[in-house]
């Protein structure tokens, strides 16, 4: 219980004023896209040189924890995440919007938010020795099944069939190969210089979401003179917060899913999203609404990204092992300080430690009040006619793909995905499973090279990928993951063919 001895310094004046700065900050970054918790943090560092260690950690931890909620802004309002963590969370939010529930979709998303980011801080406060030497025992194969185990998920994630939901992520992984072989160092796909690097995640990811939604829109203020004005449904606070808990099943695959994934370094938050929506889909009696304006999904996806953030940072602070982009960031503020974290960092930094741990803890309780105070405001972005929402939309995906480098090289790559996704929409693929497979084709390739190149030294890579219980674990998973799809289809289109026919008046076979 050590930490409660430092929790009073988290409200001191000058922590508390800063807490609340990252705080707010965190949300309003969030919620633009393109600006993601690594980039948030990363902006912050350069404030944080005249402040003594605890102060500057203060300020990164709150922006940290409120830019993963504050993402969800833009993904429910907008259909643009604000962070590869929110991509889950587009599914059922931006439908709530549309049919003018955006005020409790942000409402259930904030609440969710900080009940799976409060676990998630606890996890890190208790368990933090044990965690991360559990986190460890992932290596290159176990990563690379868990790579295989999220592609699995594509078959069944926002798409009308298994079949077009895996050729959308096919084409997710065959884009994660153009640009340059870092490991066998070679130029793959290069069609022009824009894509030389490779396709960031954050170009791609505005341009697939928002450029589709903006040429709809623009078709639609061509054909309807007047824009349909939509009515903003007001939500009580109270009722949100019970809402969430009793839908206790989501709240609690989100916030597991999302602490088992943050520990496994170089995984993520998008991942943990993701996968919580899909086993929250697939274990709710109710799964056929997901995808419609469920709440249960918006739940799921929210209580995973938040909870990740506490687990993630387990093997920083323990091990000198950042878990995640943003954590190697949250290393480099650490090394300014002259503070090398590591397994004695709570012996000889216990205020700097304890207290940054703390403000994390209170930060998730002042971003689900600030989120909360301006849900209601914000879902108000919904009654903006269609013709001026495009033009919004369209500059906030040009200055978040541009600011990611620096670069109009993505904006193009931006612009190019978009309207490559405007045409594939009709023929059934969406855009969920595609990111997916462009963020997971790196992990796999890079952790079955690696893996590959263990094997050759140590065993065979049969015996290195296929023994060992953690791998046929995962494995079991993936042949688990894959036969349900295929089931939870077949009996969907049973249901649809035996609904269309009571329909017509048959008798169904």
């Amino acid at each position: 219980m050590e930490f409660l001895a430092y929790m009073g310094d988290v409200f001191t004046p000058i922590n508390f004023g800063l807490l609340l700065i990252g705080t707010i900050g965190g949300l309003i970054l969030g919620a633009t896209p393109g600006l993601s918790p690594t980039m948030a943090v990363a902006l912050l560092i350069p404030f944080t040189f005249r402040l003594d260690a605890t102060q500057g950690l203060v300020l990164l931890g709150a922006a940290y924890t409120s830019t993963v909620a504050g993402g969800a802004v833009s993904a429910i309002l907008l259909k643009i995440p604000g962070a590869p963590a929110n991509i889950a969370t587009t599914l059922d939010g931006h439908t709530m919007a549309k049919k003018g529930e955006g005020a409790r979709a942000l409402q259930l998303s904030f609440v969710a938010s900080a009940v799976g980011g409060v676990f998630g801080v606890l996890l890190l406060i208790f368990l933090t020795p044990l965690l991360a030497k559990w986190a460890l025992a992932f290596g290159p194969s176990h990563l690379f099944w868990l790579a295989i185990l999220g592609v699995t998920v594509i078959g069944s994630l926002d798409s009308s069939s298994v079949v077009k939901g895996l050729l959308a992520g096919c084409i997710g992984l065959w884009l994660s190969t153009i640009g340059f072989d870092d490991i066998m160092g070679a130029q793959r796909f290069i069609f022009h210089s824009s894509v030389s690097g490779g396709i960031n995640v954050i170009p791609a990811l505005i341009g697939l979401f928002a450029i589709p939604q903006v040429i709809s829109m623009f078709l639609k203020g061509r054909r309807e003179r007047e824009a349909e004005v939509l009515t903003v449904r007001r939500h009580p606070i109270t009722e949100a917060i019970r809402e969430v808990f009793r839908r206790s099943r989501a709240l609690t695959i989100g916030t597991l899913t999302g602490s088992f994934i943050g520990l496994i370094p170089g995984v993520g938050g998008q991942i943990a999203g993701l996968v919580a929506y899909d086993q929250s889909r697939r274990m709710s009696p109710e799964s056929r609404k997901f995808g419609t304006g469920h709440s249960e999904g918006v739940i799921a996806a929210e209580s995973a990204n938040n909870a990740m953030v506490g687990p993630s940072l387990v093997p920083l602070l323990t091990l000198s092992i950042p878990g995640s982009p943003t954590a190697a960031v949250l290393l480099g503020g650490l090394l300014i300080h002259g503070i090398f974290p590591g397994s004695d960092l709570f012996e000889n930094y216990p205020d700097v430690a304890w207290t940054f741990i703390n403000s994390m803890l209170v930060g998730q309780i002042l971003m689900c009040v600030f989120g909360l105070l301006v849900a209601g405001l914000a879902a108000r972005v919904a009654q903006v006619p269609n013709a001026v929402m495009a033009a919004v939309v369209l500059g906030l995906a040009v200055f978040g793909s541009y600011s990611v480098q620096n670069s109009m090289g993505d904006v193009y790559v931006m612009m190019a995905l978009g309207t490559g996704m405007f045409f594939l929409e009709p023929f059934g693929l969406s855009a969920a499973p595609l990111v997916l497979g462009l963020i997971l084709g790196p992990i796999a390739e890079a952790n079955f090279i690696q893996g590959k190149m263990i094997a050759t030294a140590t065993s065979s890579t049969g015996a290195y990928f296929f023994t060992g219980l953690l791998n046929l674990t995962l494995i079991g998973l993936v042949v688990a993951s894959v036969a349900y799809s295929v089931w939870m289809e077949v009996r969907h289109r049973r249901y649809t063919t035996k609904e269309d026919a009571m329909v017509r008046g048959e008798t169904p076979t």
